[in-house]
């Protein structure tokens, strides 16, 4: 069984997000280069469907958790 991160993760890379560089603690900092430089933050230790889900929002995808 995949992680909420795996998944999460996987869906950004696959709509031209890319990881930027590691933030504070255990959290990543995500841009997608033709979003107008939108960045993102997404915690390695993610463990609720509800922030996955609100991540995915922030990004402009659509819900699947």
């Amino acid at each position: 069984m995949a992680t909420l991160w795996r998944k999460v993760s996987t869906i950004l890379r696959e709509n031209g997000w890319e990881q930027v560089r590691e933030g504070k603690g255990s959290h990543q900092i995500w841009a997608n280069p033709g979003k107008s430089n939108q960045k993102i933050c997404v915690p390695a230790n993610l463990k609720s469907r509800h922030t996955a889900n609100n991540i995915l929002k922030q990004a402009g995808l659509p819900k699947s958790m």
